[in-house]
């Protein structure tokens, strides 16, 4: 894939042998020195014993003999079940084991601080001179904006109000139960703007703790060892093999150097929720940076959220005060500028928003994997996953973009042998039915010789296969995202993390505050909304939608009217070229009209879904999201593909015969095919909505913006602010300049991604070359939304979440519709199965069984009927042509369909048929042989379980040991 987590950004794979092996005895104080030793952590009295030198054998004796002297008094069960299948890692340490840490265990892991991970190794790059310790303290003032004023107190939120604001009261009750609650605020008024004033929000250390254990917030509190002893055994000759050869192949210049990353250790260590009781078990070196800058902004906006601001049941939380008024915004700060003076190979990073910009949201980086635990560590749960999912779908559309290049480049190697356009470039003689009522001259089947070659690069042998292809891989897509989530969830620590209950929407508390009933979870009196009045607001929201939805399809009919208007238009236009190729003008006018529609229709939907999602009242913000995220998906999904399914499968289907043509409002003739077919009017339909739509939101997610912040500077310098006051701007009033994450998070990005997934898979028979547009603009899209991310907002709160929510059932139902539609496509559009048809039972190789194209000679004949043109009554004589299964003029039953039409209609359902069946088990099939979680990581996950129950079972025999010696008292001798 395009993106990579801590396997690539951290550290090898935890069950590969790392390149330099240490012993897992070289752990700092803080470490417990053994397994049995190691679940001192639920004893709070316990001193800890001093450090062992690393790979001396006489310290591991001693390791064994002191931990002999306890087990003697214990059962000899519980030493049986330590040395279970994978041995006790610590009784065997005097042996040489196989034991070994990751790369980064070469230091010491208590002294790798949030700040100092940014302190490069300098002996890896040149040699420059070691920074002191008074220059980084220099450094970090230098940073300002990250500081109250003193210098020490780190900024870990920041509130925006107005001067000239009337909620003066709220305000100050607000931010004096704030100082009740333990956080420490100092305002500072904006240097660029009189009316606006911050407020600094710094949480000290004893909140951080308070909360942290009231969050449940998984610290780490010791590293994890793996050991290769009985992995490398299990390992065969041809894996170790593999692997040598791996050693020798040139580096993927697709990873991220080593060097050019710091090494995230806190993803290598064991984690329990944090306690205050057992805290001297948990890594502690450093009390400013124990919980990182992210872990403080959440801790604060959890505080924010539950302070009150008046006496009430729902007078609290910063949204609400957001809402009315009193504050004019509420963020996390960024960690200082994403740009540097001196080069990040020299002199490193100055921050973590530096080195995220400078190892992924530069362009230079368009082809390196994302440095996903940094994003994680950096903007939280939520918009890492979004950003593993989106390197995730990249990667994997690159094989269905080479296939699909693949099938188009066959198509163009095998045009000009094609027997079907050589046919219909030859037939000079052949006199075609006019295409309009008036105006039309008689044209000649040649004159549409380039469609027909054009079509052949779309329609052709490659076609089926391509499009069961795409079946399969949207399958193989979503199985394997579910395997790479789960490693994403285990290597971030979400395994066992739970939603927290989420508090009810203000809107929804005010509308039902008469209501109440006792939570179930909670145990306490909430808002209700009683079941009649949940339905009836259900019904007209859905009755909204089933509006505007028939609203899109109005629009498709007036583009469709359009075409039937200008196509008479175009057919005697003075210009010989529009004349020419009328069709082609009349597709591709309505083409472009169709898009601007669609533009304008998207804005309209957006404050329609808004109001209709109001009306519901959800219950919690995240009800509300995935409420509005599926009226967002249903209207845009309507509004971009209706017109595409109109050409697909309603384009001249419905327009009779010559001599009897069904008309719109009895004056306009219904649209037919040109002689190839209809699938170039799809093509150009699909290639032409695809490309504009990507523009335009490439524009709209980065120009846009760009546009915002450059207004703002510019009223900045008009207010008579110099450069030199704009470079010394602290860091707070830089990011208040900055754009707000838009209203609804992620779910603008999601809606695009699943759009064009969509795309790429729903009729991708027809345009195969869709899944290369979508790979080339999601390379794009990657580092457009990184450089967004960092440059361009102001940093959002950072979230978590162990999935991405609602989309993921969306994805797996555009999946299902796909297969269905390009069965259609395949079957109804395009000329696939009357050709089939032709050459097993009407062509010249009838019953051989064999198929190739000197079998179709013969076949434009054969799928042309002869019509009189005397008929018409418009003063030609002789016979036209034209594309149906007819009988002729001079027959018994003329113009009645004739059996190959039932021949033909007879395969195409049975292809339909087949097709479907086919394809949905061979994706059940998939689905099932694939597991949602590796087995490497179950095996560890179990492993990690049985480890972390031994410790605390060996933890209570201690505890119980030591109270017999205490009290002097004999227990029973089953429970020592």
């Amino acid at each position: 894939g395009m993106n990579t987590s801590k396997s690539e950004t951290v550290k090898e794979h935890p069950l590969k042998p790392s390149r330099r092996s240490m012993p897992c005895l070289a752990q700092s104080q803080t470490h417990p020195q053994s397994l049995s030793k190691h679940s001192s952590f639920l004893q709070p009295n316990r001193v800890q014993p001093q450090p062992l030198s690393a790979g001396t054998s006489t310290a591991a004796v001693d390791v064994v003999s002191e931990r002999a002297k306890v087990v003697e008094t214990l059962e000899n069960n519980l030493l049986k079940l330590s040395n279970t299948e994978y041995g006790d890692p610590f009784l065997d340490v005097g042996k040489d084991k196989d034991t070994y840490t990751d790369d980064s265990e070469h230091g010491n892991y208590d002294a790798r601080t949030d700040q100092s991970l940014l302190i490069q190794n300098k002996l890896t790059r040149q040699k420059t001179e070691p920074r002191t310790k008074s220059s980084l303290k220099s450094d970090a003032m230098a940073s300002s904006g990250l500081f109250f004023k003193d210098g020490k107190k780190r900024i870990d939120y920041i509130l925006v109000y107005k001067k000239s604001s009337p909620q003066v009261e709220k305000r100050s009750t607000f931010e004096k139960n704030l100082r009740a609650e333990g956080l420490m605020l100092e305002r500072e008024p904006a240097i660029t703007n009189s009316d606006i004033m911050f407020v600094k929000i710094h949480c000290p250390w004893e909140t951080l703790c308070k909360y942290a254990e009231r969050m449940n917030i998984r610290m780490p509190f010791r590293k994890k060892c793996y050991y290769t002893d009985w992995r490398s055994k299990t390992m065969g000759s041809l894996q170790r093999n593999l692997r040598e050869l791996k050693s020798w192949l040139p580096r993927n210049p697709m990873k991220l150097d080593k060097e050019a990353l710091p090494d995230l250790e806190e993803t290598d260590c064991y984690t329990a929720p944090f306690s205050r009781a057992r805290i001297h078990h948990f890594t502690i070196n450093n009390k400013d940076s124990f919980f990182s800058n992210s872990t403080r902004s959440r801790i604060v906006h959890h505080v924010l959220q539950r302070t009150k601001y008046e006496d009430g049941k729902s007078k609290m939380g910063i949204n609400r005060l957001l809402n009315n008024g009193t504050y004019e915004a509420a963020f996390p700060p960024h960690e200082g500028s994403h740009k540097s003076r001196h080069p990040i190979k020299t002199h490193g990073a100055q921050n973590h928003r530096h080195l995220l910009y400078e190892r992924w949201a530069r362009w230079g980086m368009w082809y390196k994997y994302q440095p996903l635990d940094l994003i994680r560590r950096y903007f939280g749960e939520k918009i890492g996953l979004y950003f593993a999912w989106l390197g995730w779908y990249t990667g994997m559309l690159i094989p269905a973009a080479l296939v699909g290049l693949f099938v188009f480049l066959y198509g163009l190697f095998t045009m000009d042998s094609s027997q079907v356009s050589k046919e219909i470039c030859e037939a000079n003689e052949t006199i075609m039915c006019p295409m309009c009522e008036r105006n039309c001259t008689l044209q000649k089947l040649n004159e549409s010789c380039i469609y027909a070659k054009v079509t052949h690069l779309f329609d052709n042998g490659g076609t089926v296969f391509f499009a069961i292809f795409m079946a399969i891989w949207a399958t193989v897509f979503l199985e394997f995202w579910k395997r790479r989530r789960a490693v994403l969830t285990y290597d971030w620590d979400l395994i066992d993390w739970e939603d927290e209950e989420e508090e009810l929407r203000p809107q929804f508390e005010a509308k039902y505050s008469q209501v109440e009933r006792v939570n179930p979870i909670t145990g306490k009196p909430e808002p209700f909304q009683p079941f009649p009045d949940k339905l009836s607001r259900l019904m007209v929201s859905v009755s909204g939608i089933f509006f505007m939805i028939s609203l899109v399809l109005t629009a498709v009919f007036a583009v469709v009217v359009y075409r039937l208007v200008a196509m008479e238009q175009f057919a005697s236009f003075k210009w010989y070229f529009i004349k020419k190729y009328w069709q082609f003008a009349t597709s591709g006018t309505g083409v472009c009209i169709n898009f601007m529609i669609i533009m304008s229709l998207n804005v309209v939907y957006e404050k329609v879904a808004y109001l209709l999602t109001d009306l519901e009242h959800p219950r919690t913000e995240s009800e509300w999201e995935n409420s509005f995220a599926l009226k967002m998906f249903l209207f845009q999904f309507v509004n971009l593909n209706s017109s595409i399914f109109y050409i697909a499968f309603f384009l001249g289907r419905f327009a009779g015969r010559p001599g009897k043509y069904n008309k719109l409002f009895n004056r306009w003739r219904l649209e037919e095919c040109h002689p190839s077919g209809c699938l170039i009017d799809l093509c150009l339909q699909m290639g032409v909505i695809m490309v504009l739509k990507q523009m335009w939101n490439n524009f709209m997610e980065l120009g846009y913006p760009l546009l915002q912040n450059w207004w703002s500077r510019r009223k900045m310098k008009r207010r008579g602010q110099s450069m030199e006051n704009k470079i010394s701007l602290p860091q707070w009033e830089k990011d208040w300049n900055l754009q707000p994450m838009n209203l609804h998070g992620l779910m603008d990005e999601y809606l695009e991604m699943v759009l064009q997934f969509g795309f790429t898979t729903i009729f991708v028979a027809a345009f195969p070359l869709a899944p290369l547009l979508a790979l080339l603009n999601n390379i794009i899209e990657i580092r457009l939304d990184a450089y967004k991310f960092v440059t361009q907002w102001r940093r959002p709160m950072p979230a978590r979440a162990t999935d991405i929510g609602i989309w993921y059932g969306i994805l797996e139902g555009i999946g299902v519709l796909a297969v269905i539609t390009n069965a259609f496509v395949i079957a109804i559009t395009s000329d696939y199965i009357p050709r089939f048809v032709y050459a097993y039972k009407y062509g010249p190789c009838t019953d051989q069984g064999y198929r190739q194209e000197k079998c179709l000679k013969g076949y434009v004949n054969s799928s042309l009927s002869v019509f009189d043109l005397s008929e018409l009554g418009m003063g030609y004589t002789g016979y036209c042509r034209y594309r149906d299964y007819r009988a002729p003029p001079w027959s018994s039953t003329p113009y009645e369909f004739t059996l190959q039409f039932w021949h033909v209609l007879a395969a195409r359902l049975a292809f339909i048929i087949v097709f479907e069946h086919l394809v949905f088990g061979i994706k059940s099939f998939i689905a099932y042989l694939i597991p949602d979680i590796p087995k490497d990581l179950c095996d560890r996950m179990r492993r990690e379980k049985y480890l972390v129950q031994e410790m605390m079972y060996e933890a209570e025999l201690e505890h119980l040991q030591r109270e017999r010696k205490k009290n002097g008292k004999q227990y029973h001798h089953e429970w020592p």
